[in-house]
């Protein structure tokens, strides 16, 4: 038995947790799961200059590329951590993307539920809430906003 097997870690898991390592934004959305249905295709900033919004944070992606009526999972630029993002028309929440059973970042929303791929805990798109464990709690939402296209700390 591998040491993955051992520890329930899939290498899927093992190379998301590297991409958030090395804070590449955007970077998990092809780790979360099956691929999107809703478009786009692309994760993370859009071309052109990466800008910042007025205020000066950089961007977490923008919002063209964050699935209307779904979600990604990208780098916090200001902890490194991953974020699922979640997108109903322009509205955007995001929420910290580590699941609170062990660890382990979570897909991006498929039916308006958020899954951890280690042990199945379940969480709501809406507001991030449990709603299946083994996990005990929620996933905590981070405040961001939208500014000139581009999904920013609020």
């Amino acid at each position: 038995m591998s040491s993955t097997e051992k520890t329930g870690l899939s290498r899927r898991s093992a190379l998301c947790g590297l991409l958030v390592a090395l804070a590449v934004p955007g970077g998990l959305a092809a780790c979360g799961g099956e691929p999107s249905t809703s478009g786009g295709g692309t994760t993370g900033t859009s071309g052109g200059t990466a800008g910042t919004g007025t205020a000066g944070a950089p961007p977490i992606a923008a919002l063209a590329d964050v699935p209307d009526g779904g979600g990604l999972v990208a780098g916090n630029p200001a902890t490194s951590k991953p974020l699922v993002l979640v997108r109903t028309g322009d509205a955007v929440k995001a929420y910290d993307a580590t699941c609170p059973h062990q660890g382990v970042t979570v897909a991006p929303p498929e039916n308006g539920t958020m899954t951890c791929p280690a042990h199945g805990s379940q969480f709501k798109a809406a507001d991030g809430s449990l709603a299946k464990g083994p996990a005990t709690t929620g996933l905590t939402e981070v405040p961001v906003k939208v500014e000139n296209g581009q999904v920013v700390l609020a």
